[in-house]
């Protein structure tokens, strides 16, 4: 299984930092000694409201809805969740409802009238999905007008709801308002006269939505100096020409464009004229050209991100004016030649600057006498095509964060940056061709170290956990380390991450690093070289969820040791030498959801106390020696249990809930049962056992598989001719995007970096593993693996459709509906005994890869419409009867004589006989059979002719020897027939 591990820069949308903007929130709050509870109307609305939301939510939540807001005359609601009162008036100021999930979605705003001196009101919902979130307002008395009874509310929270602009109307009514967050919401336009009475706004946010056409125009918002438009996905054809609407929003401090998908050179006639401009945000959009100049004379500047765009060039040197600016970002663009880092030189507020490009062109210019006067906090030159380690960082002394992955260093990690920074929490230092690793003996406090991806070999440094007694993660896989695994690991008692996979490592895992990383949560160390009992007694990863120790040389029974990692949630061990029986205890670890022992030495049968395991959804025991009969019912969503022993006949009730099947080579008998409750069944591979008896009609029904291979058994009768349902149709998962795999997000690794003003951005530290779900399926005349994609990506798996009946004893004919499998991109159904034509509805397989129809008894031609199968690679008719001209062109033009052997009547290229000369052939033989004929004809008549003369004259040689009465009147006829004819000739 491969681990694909990711480090991201995320934007965490954050509302206390949407309140922060302005401080306005600087009013009296509760303490926690002497105070005095809110008035009695206000708590008596409180309970209303609480009243309201529960009726309105679904019944299987109402445990969530506001909790803390109780009857008891004791509680004091000011200190309820949600609830800020003013500590002199005891009056409710800050009210905010929290998440739930309603079936009636309508607030009613006459609730919310009590609170007269309301400043603040939160009603965001922060759920992943807008299914069960506010949509809308009412009020059956007041209408629009409701919210003018809160006229000191200035801060309005409307995010992650389903609010569209329906809502506008209402808002308009609150004059009072400076602060607006309609983020992650469904609004898709809005024009000018939908908020104009708004004249006191400040701080808007639209982010999040689904604006259509322009951007919005804003321009009577007199007030206005923040405003976040990020992550709407404008129009593709949209350009800056689209942005002239905000040039004259002068007094704009913040301004957020975001992820929207514009084009273009960066619109410098907007932005150039906000000289007041403080943060600059306008990442992953497709803004080419060349860095502004005009940008220069932005002097209030503090934050611009320019990152994951086309731009190009090189920095200008009128940067060297921004001297308020202290985060830079140009991540992830397509800069191709010298850049130049100098403009930066005395920039002194600078504290975060990041560079790459995606052209991997791009040469970092510093000069080994550059000493620029910032001190960084955050430095990422990534993928920046360094070869040596940039003199400047020889002068950083308050670094916190590193990256100089993806560039071309080699030789001794540079350790000298721990020594140097002692603040130092992360270093990242893959992807390089670094061939020593020595860490300093002394004691750093280094929370996040990755050197993985390089050329290190040898001995891994003994000091380890001694040097590094705080680290956090540690990623040090592909790369050549060899010997035994440093037992001072087992000293890092806050490891939570420790990923070594794919090195050489050896010998057993140091008693040390069993016992003391108690720790631990994700232990990755597959693909080395580790022996000895896997996991023993005594074995403390008490805190693990993930462990991948497969393809390594563990031997004995599976340790007893896993027996305290009741969190344990994946578990690999797969490809090793393990022995015995699998263990029932395994049972008991609660919430196991991947369990995989493939291809060991295990034995015995299936303990029957895996099926209670709540939680578990992917279970692979195939490549072992297990035996017995199969369970009936296993509650998993994949189920590998090929190249066993299992015996006996395949339960029917097996297929329920399972969307893989794999039986393949077991000792399975009988025949194919009539599966029950097998709705979710995709893939059913039944190949390589014992299986008699017919093709049941009933897996026509199970119209959701994608592959079925019932190959190598002894099945025999018809090929059904309703197997054309199987995928028939567009199933569920593929209507929702699902894919085939497994998605296991470790995301534990969290370092503020910047704080925005409408967000905080965070190194976060991603290990997305893909635990790739794979199948063998024979395709193009081999068997292959076909994988499933990952979470972003669809893999092989996803996309495979095919149909193996081969090796069989079917009989009878190839079924034309089978051409009405649109999908199929492999079908098999060689080696059986099928007696027809090939179909012409075969050429309605648009997709098909391989078609094998050899060793079987079909006759006729090979239909010329095969010939439009633009995607077929493999074709063999081999070992049948076909006759008459092998179709040419197209894909037929690639297939070589072997796939046409042993049909003596076909003629024409890839075979040697020519169609011409056998019509000649045929010809000349036609007419020769044809004088043959006449010859014979006219020799029987001869031989007839004399036998009848023979024998008739032998008749009345006998007749005349003896005398009786028909002799005598036979000599009367013969006298009179001579007087006659004597009398005729006279």
């Amino acid at each position: 299984m491969d681990q694909h591990k990711r480090m991201s820069i995320r934007v965490t949308s954050l509302i206390n930092l949407r309140r922060d903007w302005l401080q306005l929130l600087s009013y009296p709050r509760r303490q926690l000694h002497g105070y005095k509870s809110c008035i009695v109307k206000e708590r008596k609305a409180l309970l209303e409201l609480k009243e309201y939301m529960v009726s309105r939510t679904y019944e299987s939540y109402l445990d969530y809805v506001l909790p803390t807001w109780t009857n008891d005359t004791k509680s004091d609601c000011c200190q309820w969740d949600g609830i800020d009162c003013n500590l002199t008036s005891r009056r409710v100021i800050g009210l905010s409802v929290g998440q739930s999930f309603y079936h009636q979605p309508l607030l009613n705003l006459s609730l919310l009238h009590p609170f007269e001196e309301l400043r603040s009101l939160n009603l965001s919902t922060w759920t992943q999905v807008k299914y069960g979130s506010f949509n809308g307002f009412i009020d059956d008395v007041e209408g629009y007008k409701s919210l003018r009874k809160l006229k000191y509310l200035e801060i309005l929270d409307l995010s992650s709801n389903a609010f569209d602009k329906s809502i506008f109307p209402f808002l308009n009514a609150v004059t009072s308002l400076t602060t607006l967050i309609l983020h992650d919401n469904s609004v898709t336009d809005l024009s000018i006269k939908e908020l104009k009475n708004l004249t006191n706004l400040e701080l808007l946010d639209l982010s999040g939505n689904d604006f259509h056409g322009s951007i919005p125009a804003l321009t009577h918002l007199k007030s206005l100096k923040a405003l976040d438009l990020s992550t709407n996905y404008y129009s593709s054809s949209m350009g800056s020409m689209d942005l002239q609407d905000l040039k004259n929003l002068t007094n704009l401090e913040v301004l957020g464009l975001a992820e929207n998908n514009l084009g273009g050179p960066i619109p410098i006639e907007v932005v150039c004229r906000m000289k007041n401009l403080r943060e600059l945000d306008l990442k992953q959009n497709r803004f080419v050209g060349q860095l502004p100049l005009c940008f220069g004379s932005l002097k209030k500047l503090r934050v611009l991100d320019l990152s994951s765009n086309q731009l190009s060039g090189n920095l200008p040197s009128i940067f060297s004016r921004l001297e308020s600016l202290e985060y830079l970002s140009l991540l992830d663009n397509n800069f191709t030649s010298l850049f130049s880092l100098n403009p930066l030189t005395n920039l002194t507020k600078l504290k975060v600057l990041k560079l790459s490009s995606t052209s991997h062109k791009v040469q970092v210019e510093t000069g080994s006498t550059w000493h620029p006067n910032f001190q960084l906090r955050v430095v990422i030159l990534r993928s920046c095509n360094l070869e040596n380690i940039p003199s400047f960082l020889m002068y950083q002394k308050n670094l916190h964060l590193v990256d100089l992955s993806r560039n071309r260093l080699s030789g001794d990690i540079p350790t000298w940056l721990l020594a140097n920074n002692s603040e130092l929490k992360v270093l990242q230092l893959q992807e390089y061709s670094f061939t020593i690793f020595q860490i300093p003996s002394k004691v750093h406090n280094l929370q996040f170290l990755d050197f993985s991806a390089n050329h290190i070999g040898g001995v891994f440094t003994n000091n380890i956990g001694r040097a590094l007694p705080n680290l956090v993660e540690m990623n040090g896989s592909y790369n050549g380390f060899q010997g035994q695994l440093p037992s001072s690991i087992g000293e890092m008692k806050n490891l939570s991450l420790l990923d070594l996979s794919y090195n050489n490592f050896s010998k057993k895992l140091p008693r040390s690093v069993l016992t003391g990383c108690f720790s631990l949560k994700y232990l990755m160390l597959s693909h080395n070289k580790f022996t000895g009992n896997c996991l023993p007694r005594g074995t403390r990863f008490t805190s693990l969820l993930k462990l991948t120790i497969h393809n390594n040389l563990f031997t004995g029974k599976i340790g007893v040791g896993l027996l305290g990692s009741t969190r344990l949630s994946f578990l690999d061990m797969s490809n090793n030498r393990l022995t015995g029986a699998i263990p029932s205890w395994l049972s008991m670890l609660s919430v196991l959801e991947h369990l995989l022992l493939s291809n060991n030495l295990l034995e015995g049968t299936i303990p029957p106390s895996l099926v209670d395991l709540p939680y578990l959804s992917h279970l692979d025991l195939s490549g072992n020696i297990l035996s017995g009969p199969l369970l009936s019912h296993m509650g998993v969503l994949y189920l590998f249990l090929h190249n066993n022993s299992f015996t006996g006949p395949i339960p029917d009730t097996l297929l329920e809930g399972l969307s893989i099947l794999s039986l393949g080579y077991n000792k399975l008998s009988g025949s194919i049962p009539q599966f029950v409750n097998a709705n979710d069944i995709r893939i059913l591979l039944l190949r390589g056992n014992n299986l008699t008896g017919s093709i049941p009609r009933q897996l026509c029904h199970l119209s959701t598989i994608e592959v079925l291979d019932l190959s190598n058994n002894k099945l025999n009768g018809y090929v059904p001719s309703c197997l054309f349902n199987l995928s028939s149709g567009e199933t569920e998962q593929e209507m929702f995007g699902a894919l085939y795999g497994i998605f296991f997000n470790l995301e534990r690794f969290k370092l503020d970096i910047y704080k925005f003003t409408f967000v905080v951005e965070e190194l976060v530290v991603q290990y997305k593993t893909y635990g790739e779900i794979g199948i063998e399926f024979a395709s193009k005349q081999r068997y292959e693996s076909y994988t499933a994609g990952r979470l972003e990506y669809k893999g092989v798996l996803d996309y495979m459709y095919g149909m193996d009946l081969s090796n069989n004893e079917l009989s009878g004919v190839i079924p034309t509906e089978l051409g009405d499998l649109p999908k199929v991109k492999a079908l098999n159904l060689s080696h059986n005994f099928l007696s027809s034509s090939i179909p012409s509805s075969f050429s309605k397989l648009t997709d098909i890869e391989s078609l094998d129809l050899s060793y079987n008894m079909l006759h006729g031609s090979i239909p010329y419409q095969l010939n439009m199968l633009t995607f077929l690679e493999v074709f063999d008719v081999s070992h049948n009867n076909l006759s008459g001209i092998i179709p040419q062109g197209k894909q037929f033009n690639t297939f070589k004589e072997s796939s046409y052997l042993d049909n003596p009547l076909l003629c024409g290229p890839p075979t040697d006989i020519s169609c011409e000369a056998k019509n000649s052939t045929e010809e000349a033989n036609n007419g020769g059979e044809e004088g043959n004929e006449a010859a014979i004809d006219m020799l029987i008549f001869y031989y007839t002719a004399a036998s009848v003369y023979v024998t008739v004259l032998i008749g009345i040689v006998v007749l005349m020897c003896f005398d009786c009465p028909w002799r005598r009147a036979w000599l009367r006829v013969v006298d009179v027939f001579i007087v006659s004819a004597k009398h005729m000739m006279s």
